[in-house]
Protein backbone atom coordinates (compact mmCIF):
# COMPACT_ATOMS: atom_id res chain seq x y z
CA UNK A 1 0.00 0.00 0.00
CA UNK A 2 1.35 3.16 -0.92
CA UNK A 3 1.99 6.36 1.28
CA UNK A 4 -0.07 9.46 1.23
CA UNK A 5 -0.20 12.66 3.03
CA UNK A 6 -3.49 13.74 4.93
CA UNK A 7 -4.43 17.32 3.51
CA UNK A 8 -3.71 19.92 6.48
CA UNK A 9 -7.46 20.57 7.46
CA UNK A 10 -7.99 16.42 8.16
CA UNK A 11 -4.45 16.55 9.60
CA UNK A 12 -6.02 19.08 12.26
CA UNK A 13 -8.91 17.36 12.77
CA UNK A 14 -6.85 14.02 13.54
CA UNK A 15 -5.52 16.12 16.49
CA UNK A 16 -9.25 17.55 18.27
CA UNK A 17 -7.85 17.89 21.62
CA UNK A 18 -4.89 20.09 20.19
CA UNK A 19 -7.67 22.26 18.47
CA UNK A 20 -10.04 22.56 20.88
CA UNK A 21 -7.31 23.22 23.60
CA UNK A 22 -6.02 26.23 21.22
CA UNK A 23 -9.49 27.50 20.15
CA UNK A 24 -11.00 26.60 23.65
CA UNK A 25 -14.16 24.56 23.82
CA UNK A 26 -16.30 24.36 20.68
CA UNK A 27 -19.44 22.49 20.25
CA UNK A 28 -17.96 20.78 17.35
CA UNK A 29 -16.01 21.85 14.37
CA UNK A 30 -17.90 23.18 11.43
CA UNK A 31 -17.36 22.53 8.00
CA UNK A 32 -14.02 23.77 6.72
CA UNK A 33 -13.72 27.10 5.60
CA UNK A 34 -10.80 27.20 3.04
CA UNK A 35 -11.18 29.42 -0.24
CA UNK A 36 -11.99 26.12 -1.89
CA UNK A 37 -15.06 25.39 -0.21
CA UNK A 38 -18.46 25.33 -2.08
CA UNK A 39 -21.72 25.41 -0.56
CA UNK A 40 -24.05 22.11 -1.69
CA UNK A 41 -27.51 22.56 -2.75
CA UNK A 42 -29.83 22.23 0.36
CA UNK A 43 -29.74 18.88 1.69
CA UNK A 44 -33.04 17.04 1.74
CA UNK A 45 -33.70 15.01 5.28
CA UNK A 46 -33.50 11.41 5.59
CA UNK A 47 -37.07 11.39 7.30
CA UNK A 48 -40.43 12.05 5.91
CA UNK A 49 -42.17 13.27 9.37
CA UNK A 50 -44.45 16.18 8.82
CA UNK A 51 -42.74 19.13 9.77
CA UNK A 52 -45.02 19.98 12.99
CA UNK A 53 -43.91 16.88 14.69
CA UNK A 54 -41.83 17.06 17.60
CA UNK A 55 -39.79 14.45 19.89
CA UNK A 56 -39.02 16.56 22.79
CA UNK A 57 -41.68 18.55 24.74
CA UNK A 58 -41.26 22.52 25.15
CA UNK A 59 -41.82 21.91 28.36
CA UNK A 60 -38.57 19.54 29.14
CA UNK A 61 -35.89 21.03 30.95
CA UNK A 62 -32.87 19.26 30.85
CA UNK A 63 -30.29 19.54 33.48
CA UNK A 64 -27.01 18.01 32.05
CA UNK A 65 -25.35 16.71 29.09
CA UNK A 66 -25.59 12.89 28.92
CA UNK A 67 -22.27 10.54 28.22
CA UNK A 68 -21.52 11.39 24.80
CA UNK A 69 -19.74 8.51 23.78
CA UNK A 70 -22.63 6.38 25.05
CA UNK A 71 -25.05 8.22 22.84
CA UNK A 72 -24.78 6.54 19.47
CA UNK A 73 -25.40 2.79 18.97
CA UNK A 74 -22.28 0.20 18.62
CA UNK A 75 -23.32 -0.68 14.99
CA UNK A 76 -24.46 3.02 13.91
CA UNK A 77 -20.53 3.52 14.93
CA UNK A 78 -19.27 0.86 12.95
CA UNK A 79 -21.19 1.80 10.00
CA UNK A 80 -20.20 5.29 9.84
CA UNK A 81 -16.91 5.05 11.17
CA UNK A 82 -15.67 1.83 9.63
CA UNK A 83 -12.25 0.27 11.63
CA UNK A 84 -13.11 3.13 14.21
CA UNK A 85 -12.66 2.18 18.11
CA UNK A 86 -16.85 2.00 18.94
CA UNK A 87 -15.76 3.42 22.37
CA UNK A 88 -14.80 6.88 20.95
CA UNK A 89 -13.54 9.93 22.81
CA UNK A 90 -14.28 12.50 24.58
CA UNK A 91 -12.74 16.07 24.28
CA UNK A 92 -12.17 17.91 27.66
CA UNK A 93 -14.41 20.53 28.68
CA UNK A 94 -14.39 23.14 31.38
CA UNK A 95 -17.76 21.82 32.72
CA UNK A 96 -18.80 18.43 31.73
CA UNK A 97 -22.55 19.08 33.10
CA UNK A 98 -23.26 21.39 30.13
CA UNK A 99 -20.83 20.48 27.58
CA UNK A 100 -19.75 17.70 26.76
CA UNK A 101 -18.00 16.27 22.87
CA UNK A 102 -17.16 12.78 21.66
CA UNK A 103 -15.29 11.97 18.30
CA UNK A 104 -14.97 8.95 16.62
CA UNK A 105 -12.03 8.92 13.44
CA UNK A 106 -10.68 5.98 10.87
CA UNK A 107 -8.89 5.13 7.76
CA UNK A 108 -9.83 2.30 6.94
CA UNK A 109 -7.73 1.60 3.63
CA UNK A 110 -7.90 4.70 1.56
CA UNK A 111 -11.73 6.01 2.91
CA UNK A 112 -11.10 8.38 5.78
CA UNK A 113 -14.27 9.15 8.14
CA UNK A 114 -15.29 11.30 11.37
CA UNK A 115 -17.80 11.98 13.56
CA UNK A 116 -18.70 14.54 16.27
CA UNK A 117 -21.65 14.67 18.57
CA UNK A 118 -22.08 16.84 20.97
CA UNK A 119 -24.05 18.40 23.95
CA UNK A 120 -24.32 22.04 25.21
CA UNK A 121 -27.09 22.59 28.21
CA UNK A 122 -28.24 26.32 27.98
CA UNK A 123 -29.92 28.20 31.41
CA UNK A 124 -33.55 28.02 29.30
CA UNK A 125 -35.30 27.39 26.11
CA UNK A 126 -34.98 31.06 24.63
CA UNK A 127 -31.34 30.65 24.80
CA UNK A 128 -30.95 27.63 23.15
CA UNK A 129 -33.50 28.89 20.48
CA UNK A 130 -31.45 32.07 20.11
CA UNK A 131 -27.72 30.22 20.05
CA UNK A 132 -29.84 27.63 17.67
CA UNK A 133 -30.70 30.51 15.37
CA UNK A 134 -26.85 32.14 15.57
CA UNK A 135 -25.42 28.89 14.59
CA UNK A 136 -27.47 28.06 11.90
CA UNK A 137 -27.25 31.55 9.99
CA UNK A 138 -23.63 30.94 9.96
CA UNK A 139 -23.91 27.26 7.85
CA UNK A 140 -26.45 28.84 4.89
CA UNK A 141 -27.10 26.90 2.35
CA UNK A 142 -28.80 23.85 4.61
CA UNK A 143 -32.54 22.41 4.99
CA UNK A 144 -34.59 21.71 7.94
CA UNK A 145 -34.54 18.32 9.87
CA UNK A 146 -38.21 17.41 11.10
CA UNK A 147 -39.45 15.31 13.55
CA UNK A 148 -36.71 15.84 15.68
CA UNK A 149 -36.23 17.98 18.66
CA UNK A 150 -37.91 21.57 18.76
CA UNK A 151 -36.01 22.72 15.51
CA UNK A 152 -33.56 21.04 13.39
CA UNK A 153 -31.23 21.83 10.46
CA UNK A 154 -28.42 19.96 8.05
CA UNK A 155 -25.77 21.06 6.11
CA UNK A 156 -23.51 20.11 3.65
CA UNK A 157 -20.28 21.40 2.44
CA UNK A 158 -17.49 20.06 -0.36
CA UNK A 159 -13.81 21.27 -0.01
CA UNK A 160 -11.25 20.34 -1.91
CA UNK A 161 -7.28 20.83 -0.66
CA UNK A 162 -4.29 19.82 -3.01
CA UNK A 163 -7.38 18.45 -5.09
CA UNK A 164 -8.43 16.05 -2.28
CA UNK A 165 -12.48 16.53 -1.81
CA UNK A 166 -13.24 16.67 1.41
CA UNK A 167 -17.33 16.36 2.07
CA UNK A 168 -18.76 17.48 5.41
CA UNK A 169 -22.72 17.57 6.93
CA UNK A 170 -23.25 19.65 10.08
CA UNK A 171 -27.11 18.98 11.89
CA UNK A 172 -27.92 20.88 14.51
CA UNK A 173 -30.60 20.18 16.94
CA UNK A 174 -32.64 22.33 19.29
CA UNK A 175 -34.13 20.28 22.44
CA UNK A 176 -36.35 22.64 25.02
CA UNK A 177 -32.99 24.31 26.51
CA UNK A 178 -30.52 21.50 24.93
CA UNK A 179 -28.57 22.30 22.13
CA UNK A 180 -27.46 18.49 19.96
CA UNK A 181 -24.61 19.39 17.21
CA UNK A 182 -23.35 16.40 14.64
CA UNK A 183 -20.53 16.77 12.54
CA UNK A 184 -19.82 14.25 9.91
CA UNK A 185 -17.34 13.65 6.94
CA UNK A 186 -14.94 11.67 4.68
CA UNK A 187 -12.78 11.12 2.38
CA UNK A 188 -11.74 8.52 -0.31
CA UNK A 189 -7.63 8.98 -0.42
CA UNK A 190 -7.04 6.90 -3.44
CA UNK A 191 -10.12 8.59 -6.29
CA UNK A 192 -9.47 11.99 -4.43
CA UNK A 193 -13.39 12.34 -4.69
CA UNK A 194 -15.44 12.50 -1.39
CA UNK A 195 -18.55 10.30 -0.38
CA UNK A 196 -22.24 11.85 -1.67
CA UNK A 197 -24.14 14.12 -0.17
CA UNK A 198 -26.47 12.12 0.46
CA UNK A 199 -24.74 9.36 2.57
CA UNK A 200 -22.67 12.28 4.34
CA UNK A 201 -26.33 13.93 5.32
CA UNK A 202 -28.47 10.71 5.85
CA UNK A 203 -25.37 9.48 8.19
CA UNK A 204 -25.10 12.80 10.52
CA UNK A 205 -29.15 12.88 10.67
CA UNK A 206 -29.33 9.16 11.57
CA UNK A 207 -26.43 10.14 14.35
CA UNK A 208 -28.37 13.15 15.66
CA UNK A 209 -31.21 11.16 16.14
CA UNK A 210 -29.51 8.71 18.20
CA UNK A 211 -28.35 11.48 20.22
CA UNK A 212 -31.24 13.11 20.88
CA UNK A 213 -33.04 10.10 22.02
CA UNK A 214 -29.88 9.96 24.11
CA UNK A 215 -31.03 12.84 25.69
CA UNK A 216 -34.40 12.42 25.89
CA UNK A 217 -34.23 9.24 27.91
CA UNK A 218 -31.88 11.07 30.06
CA UNK A 219 -32.93 12.85 33.42
CA UNK A 220 -35.35 15.97 33.17
CA UNK A 221 -34.45 18.97 35.34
Amino acid sequence: MRTFSLPLALTARISPVVVLAAAGWALTSGPATTPAAEKESAPQSADETPSGASTAAASKQYAAAPAPCGSIATATIKSLVPGAKTAGKEIPSTDTALRRTCSWNALKGYDYRWLDVSFEITESDAAAAKSYKENTAERSGGGSVPGVGDAGYSVVNLTTEDKQQTREGVVIIQASNALVTVTYNGSDFESKKAPSTDEINKGAIKAAKEAVAALESGQKA
